[in-house]
């Protein structure tokens, strides 16, 4: 593997046992205590995936994710201590891949960070070296080099949105229920969160693609069915 990880915890406790896990599987682990100790790492050593705690010392991780974001892509796990669903919206409203809430067991994070790596892997063709790509009403989509474009303009897709659009895209015409999205993309069991979770990711796919209006021109809603690209 050798994928290097990025944790931004300000709890050693937590950040030297998520570091013993990682390095168990093969992982080079980067650790942070602070957002600004972290903001200066990203600006000088890249990541194949960030973990990343909700609160902070000098700020919060929403506000962090955010600016990951625009210029990263790469998957982020946000670590959260509350229970409230907001917290969990708003991460993943903001670019998050995926959430785990404190106490969490270590291998079950370890496993979260393999699903979004493997994710990461699959779109950027190491595990095909093919090139695939589609083509629906302006939008186009490379499976092998991860781009996106809509009508010539390049639009920026963490793994997580990828996955969904291109599983609507290459299903064209399909429903897709939101447990089958959490089942596909994240690999994953569903869950009673897992209707949110996907249900964010769309949204912000729609944000990102300008498609936000009442009768969306891609992801349509087929309410109390799931989702379709027709």
């Amino acid at each position: 593997m050798n994928e290097k990880i990025l944790i931004i915890e300000d709890e050693k406790e937590i950040t030297d046992l998520i570091e013993m896990f990682l390095q168990n599987e093969n992982f080079q682990v980067f650790k942070c205590y602070s957002s600004r100790d972290a903001l200066m790492l990203i600006k000088n050593e890249s990541f194949d995936l960030a973990i990343l705690d909700v609160m902070l010392p000098d700020g919060n991780g929403f506000e962090l994710c955010k600016l990951i974001r625009e210029k990263h892509t790469y998957p982020i796990i946000m670590l959260t201590s509350k229970t409230e669903g907001i917290d969990r919206v708003t991460g993943l409203s903001l670019g998050a891949d995926d959430y785990v809430t404190k106490p969490f067991l270590p291998l079950e994070l370890v496993a979260r960070v393999k699903a979004q790596l493997r994710r990461v892997h699959h779109y950027d063709g190491k595990e095909n070296n093919t090139s695939e790509t589609i083509m629906v009403m302006g939008l186009f989509l490379n499976k092998t080099s991860h781009v996106c474009n809509l009508n010539d303009k390049t639009i920026k897709l963490t793994p997580t949105e990828f996955s969904i659009l291109w599983l609507l895209c290459k299903n064209r015409g399909k429903v897709f229920s939101a447990d089958e999205i959490f089942r596909q993309v994240w690999g994953e069991k569903y869950f009673k969160n897992s209707r949110n979770t996907v249900m964010v990711q769309i949204r912000h796919i729609r944000e990102k693609l300008n498609d936000t209006g009442n009768k969306p021109k891609f992801i349509k809603t087929i309410w109390g069915v799931g989702y379709i690209i027709e």
